[in-house]
């Protein structure tokens, strides 16, 4: 049902960086920047596994809003590298690698905080 999404981060860079490293046991990276002649100067760039999904925009403003996404992992193993490496990348813990069974059974997800906040999530729905 959702084509694409984005955010606004305010600092780019930092996200840019943290996104890099966390996104990279998903399989998934920074796929595309779009030339700033087509943003009016704003750094905007996609990231995903075939087709940028995900865009990180930098805002004007440091974003009041905290936004949740919850990003497909492919094996629980993924999930638990996504977290190390977001960790690794300065995120924040906001709920270590498990199962969420009060979600369904299989939910396995991990959660952790990006630089402005977000609350960014790898789950699983398989079985182990």
């Amino acid at each position: 049902m959702i084509d694409h999404l984005g955010i606004a981060v305010s600092d780019f860079d930092a996200s840019k960086a943290f996104y890099d490293k966390a996104m990279a046991p998903l399989g998934a990276s920074l796929l595309y920047m779009v030339p700033q002649e087509y943003t009016g100067g704003t750094e905007v760039g996609g990231y995903g596994r075939d087709r940028p999904v995900f865009w990180l925009s930098a805002a004007r403003e440091k974003p009041r809003d905290h936004q949740h996404v919850a990003f497909t992992a492919r094996s629980r193993a993924e999930v638990n590298a996504f977290h190390a490496a977001a960790l690794a990348a300065g995120g924040r813990d906001n709920g270590g690698p498990g199962l969420r069974p009060h979600y369904h059974p299989n939910y396995y997800g991990a959660f952790v905080f990006d630089p402005d906040g977000n609350n960014v999530e790898a789950v699983c729905h398989d079985p182990e």
